[in-house]
């Protein structure tokens, strides 16, 4: 099993737009989700890929405007973030999980493996 590295975060402007990378190497049976921690809160899931890309799914507050994608060839996953708000400002890890059904890969207790972390700030 490898190694999860998140990389690209940094400051935006409202409105503006960045792209995560996460390293996959050693997760290519698993399923890719998103996280993020805003200053002072719980910890809250973003997004989930399958294994395959056979599937995604978002959180309500970032349908739209976030796009979750990945491949096995690259050993990647990557959240395309668009049109940014202050709200979305938070530390996001990316994590994998086996888990079956897809509620339970919304809930961060069926993931195994996290990444370090990278801040994203939205901010004129």
């Amino acid at each position: 099993q490898g190694q999860l590295v998140e990389s690209g975060g940094g400051l935006v402007q409202p409105g503006g737009s960045l792209r995560l990378s996460c390293s996959t190497r050693g997760f290519i049976n698993y399923h890719i989700g998103w996280f993020r921690q805003p200053p002072g809160q719980e910890r809250e899931f973003v997004a989930v890929i399958t294994r395959n890309s056979g599937a995604t799914d978002y959180a309500d507050s970032v349908k739209g405007r976030f796009t979750v994608s990945r491949s096995n060839v690259q050993n990647a996953a990557w959240l395309q973030m668009n049109s940014l708000r202050p709200e979305d400002t938070a530390v996001y890890y990316c994590a994998a999980t086996t888990v079956v059904g897809g509620g339970y890969r919304r809930s961060e207790q069926y993931y195994s493996s996290w990444g370090q972390g990278t801040q994203v700030t939205v901010s004129s």
